[in-house]
Formats: structure tokens, C-alpha cells, sequence
């Protein structure tokens, strides 16, 4: 059971999925190990009770990094079904309606909204936000036991990919005693945690390392240390063959380098030519808030992981970063 505070909300959400028949079920663009594993679990566990389900991923999603391919993500699809103003709408760790772009999905009746981070906006008709989860894959576990449905070992697998995803292998401080309890459970189900790790953590592609080395080598360092900071521009991808998804842990390794408060990753987006950057932030120790500065440039996140695009440029972005660190230490 979750901690009290959300018990009604819990209770909200088991009645409108045990009593609706027809769902859609989707999460946020660019979705990360938890997204999707939320979103596969969830609907395993709703076809288990004999529902009509849609799992739903945008074109420009797929194909999924390859640290997530080998999920079953077969039945999703990325046309908006004709009958959608008559489904429940169910949002995966979406912290913001804004981060999924199909408008058709906000006019629905019932929109249930099941997320765990703190700056989550509160966009649904059920809001079950859980500050207190280590990822939505613990509150979709949670869930999972309340509506009876067998912890599979397939439903665990999915579980396990948000969870450690999330946690950072359980090395956040997000690790709380309740996600190992979660973990125990799952291995106990069926997941083989060396398989899982191999194939979420292992398996580079040579482009992959190519471009870790480029951004690797260009790591600047800013407030004595405090900001570190790489950044990586089209032609980076375009010289390395690497694709955007690659970029995936690079940011982790500057955040461990002794000294750092947040560990900054711009990366150049490939769509119209460039001139628009994403900026993945870490904090290292939690004395920076990087949440707060992710929302500060129209972006959201955890308070240790957060991230927003924007259309400054490589000056201006190291200029706001340095303020915005500064202004936290």
C-alpha cells in the first residue's frame, strides 16, 4: 500500500479501471525506461482483466532506443482510434499533458493521470500523483496488486525496466526501502536481473561510443567546478553515425566527477536543421535543485534529474546555467 496520503486517489483509480471497459493508455514524447515499462505493464495487467486496450506511442517514437526494443511493445499503435472520446484516457508518467502532442487525447471525459513527479501539474479527472514513489512503475505495481491481476513474469519485467531505469540502478535517492521490496518481488516473479541489465546497460553500438568520447572530451567545467557541462551539435551526430537516443548515460558520467553539483548534456536537436537545444540536467548531491531550473527555461523533472529545450544559443545556455547554479550554492 502507498503511504496514506494518496489512498483516496488509489481508490479512485482501482474503481475507474475495474469498472471501464475501453482505455487508451500513453505517456510522454521521447518515453525512457519507465515510461515504456509503465506503459507495457499497465497494459498487460488491463488485458489480464479482459479489457479493451490501446496502447498508444507516436509515430516519431518508434522505433524505441535499442536499450528498450526487445519489450514487447508489438500492439502499440500511433493512430489515434476512431472511438477515442468514448475511452478512458490513462496518462504514464506524464508530468505534463504538453509533453504528449496529440490534442485529440485531452478532450476525453475521463482522463486518469498516474505519475510520480513532483511538478506534475495535475491536468487529469483522477490525479493519482505519488511524490513519494521511486518512478511510476512502483505506483503502477501498487496498482497492479490492487486490481488482483498475477504479477506475471513478463509484467515484471516491465516493472523492473521502470524501476531501475528511475533509480539509476538503485543508486538515486529516490532508492527508497519500499523499491527494493518492489525488486524482491519482481525477481521473485521471474526477472532475470543479468539479463535485464545486459540488455538495458550493455550491447553499444561502436556509434554509441563514438559519440560518448566526443562529448566526453569536450567537457567544460564552470563555478570551480560546480557546472559541468558538455554539449553535442548536429554534425557531432552526423560525423559519429550516432542517433539521438544515444545520448542516453552521458550526462551520469559528468555527474560523477568529483566536485560537481549538476552535470549538464545540451544536445542539438536534428529536426529542422538544428538551432534548438535539449538539455538534460543531474544533480549530484542534492544541494541543487536542478527541477528549478529546468522549469525556470519552460522544462520540468525530479528535483535530482530534470530537463527543457530551448532556442538560446551555446553562450546564452552556458551564461543561464552558470546563474542558475550559482544562484542555488
Amino acid at each position: 500500500m502507498l503511504d496514506v496520503a494518496h489512498i483516496g486517489t488509489r481508490e479512485q483509480v482501482l474503481e475507474a479501471l475495474t469498472a471501464g471497459e475501453r482505455f487508451v493508455l500513453l505517456t510522454h514524447e521521447h518515453p525512457d525506461g519507465d515510461a515504456l515499462g509503465s506503459l507495457a505493464a499497465m497494459y498487460e495487467a488491463l488485458r489480464a482483466l479482459g479489457k479493451d486496450v490501446v496502447m498508444f506511442i507516436c509515430a516519431g517514437e518508434l522505433p524505441v532506443p535499442y536499450e528498450y526494443a526487445w519489450l514487447d511493445l508489438s500492439a502499440a499503435v500511433s493512430k489515434v482510434p476512431a472511438d477515442v472520446s468514448e475511452r478512458t484516457i490513462v496518462f504514464l508518467d506524464c508530468g505534463n499533458i504538453d509533453r504528449n502532442p496529440v490534442e485529440e487525447f485531452r478532450l476525453a471525459d475521463t482522463i486518469i493521470n498516474i505519475d510520480h513527479h513532483h511538478d506534475n501539474t495535475r491536468f487529469g479527472t483522477i490525479d493519482h500523483v505519488v511524490e513519494s514513489a521511486s518512478c511510476t512503475a512502483e505506483i503502477v505495481w501498487d496498482l497492479v496488486h490492487g486490481l488482483g491481476v498475477t504479477l506475471t513474469s513478463d509484467i515484471a519485467e516491465r516493472l523492473y525496466v521502470g524501476l531501475i531505469t528511475d533509480t539509476g540502478q538503485f543508486m538515486y535517492k529516490n532508492t527508497s526501502p519500499r523499491a527494493h521490496l518492489m525488486a524482491a518481488e519482481l525477481i521473485e516473479a521471474g526477472v532475470d536481473v543479468a539479463l535485464i541489465h545486459r540488455r538495458v546497460y550493455e550491447g553499444w553500438p561502436e556509434p554509441k561510443l563514438r559519440l560518448f568520447a566526443r562529448a566526453l572530451s569536450r567537457t567544460v567545467r564552470h563555478g570551480g567546478g560546480a557546472l559541468t557541462l558538455t554539449q553535442l551539435s548536429v554534425e557531432d551526430f552526423r560525423q559519429t553515425e550516432a542517433e539521438e537516443s544515444y545520448t542516453e548515460g552521458i550526462v551520469d558520467h559528468l555527474r560523477a566527477l568529483r566536485g560537481t553539483k549538476v552535470a549538464a548534456l545540451a544536445r542539438e536537436l536534428q529536426e529542422d536543421g538544428g538551432g534548438r537545444w535539449k538539455v538534460s540536467l543531474r544533480s549530484s548531491d542534492g544541494s541543487v535543485d536542478v527541477s528549478l531550473i529546468a522549469r525556470a527555461a519552460g522544462g520540468g523533472g525530479h528535483k535530482a534529474a530534470a530537463g527543457f529545450t530551448t532556442e538560446m544559443s551555446p553562450a546564452d545556455l552556458v551564461a543561464f546555467l552558470r546563474e542558475q547554479v550559482a544562484a542555488q550554492i
